[in-house]
């Protein structure tokens, strides 16, 4: 059989590819346990096999004696794939790859000494700020896909189904009823919003913050217009018809 020679045994592209952060406060498994146990309730489904990078900065010295397999076959126990470590000491790189994990680097940006400050000068007015750029997604969105806005809002146009998942790096409109997972911010913005016609969400998040409505929404509130904000480290789900708050 002839092969055919104009199509390569493998291709590289570049994709983008959307994690959850695991932030360790402890590193005891049986509090993560215990932890993860309230988190999700006891719901097998919660997670619905995310990616997870685990962030150590919130431990204390212990961090360099963590249990590496053991951690990340707790994760996977509740449906999250470990894929990187983000803030570990160099002394715990070599552990954390021979787990078969990777190094997440975070390079914060350097400081520069002030600059003396100058004379104050006439006003110039400000150049005219670009727009944002904005995906525009006109069909329903069905259970298991999942839709990313990078650097971007986000504005559907119909139904977000259960088991959908819409992910934004600015904000998120959704003018027809969103189920699913929404989730705006994605990458750290806390301002954004999300905006639904009809709110029926199984999960919101703004800027890695979330919320879950295991129980429901109040039947006044289920089904009607509503905008998701952050308040400090809340959730706030606000009516757009009204000043209610849920």
């Amino acid at each position: 059989m002839l092969k055919n020679k104009s199509r390569k045994p493998i291709e590289i592209k570049i994709a983008t590819v959307v994690a959850v952060s695991a932030i360790l406060h402890d590193s005891d498994p049986m509090a993560l346990e215990a932890a993860l146990q309230e988190m999700t309730g006891g719901t097998a489904d919660f997670f619905d096999n995310e990616f997870a990078v685990i962030d150590v900065a919130g431990l204390g010295p212990d961090r360099s004696h963590m249990d590496w397999p053991q951690l990340i076959a707790l994760l996977k126990k509740y449906r999250l794939n470990a894929v990187a470590v983000r803030n570990a000491p160099a002394e715990m790189e070599a552990d954390i790859v021979a787990s078969g994990l990777s190094i997440d680097h975070v390079v914060a940006a350097r400081q520069e000494p002030a600059a003396p400050t100058p004379p104050p000068a006439a006003p110039v007015a400000a150049p005219p700020r670009a727009a944002a750029s904005t995906m525009i997604i006109d069909t329903p969105v069905r259970a298991g896909q999942r839709i990313y806005a990078r650097d971007a809002d986000l504005v559907i146009t119909a139904t977000v189904n259960n088991g959908a998942e819409i992910i934004a790096d600015g904000s998120i409109h959704v003018y027809a009823p969103l189920r699913g997972r929404a989730l705006a911010g994605a990458s750290g913005d806390t301002s954004a919003r999300i905006f639904a016609a009809s709110m029926e969400a199984e999960l919101v998040s703004i800027a890695g913050v979330y919320r879950t409505f295991e129980n429901g929404l109040p039947p006044e509130q289920k089904g009607q217009p509503a905008q998701i904000r952050l308040s400090g480290d809340r959730i706030d789900v606000l009516s757009l018809n009204s000043a209610s708050r849920i």
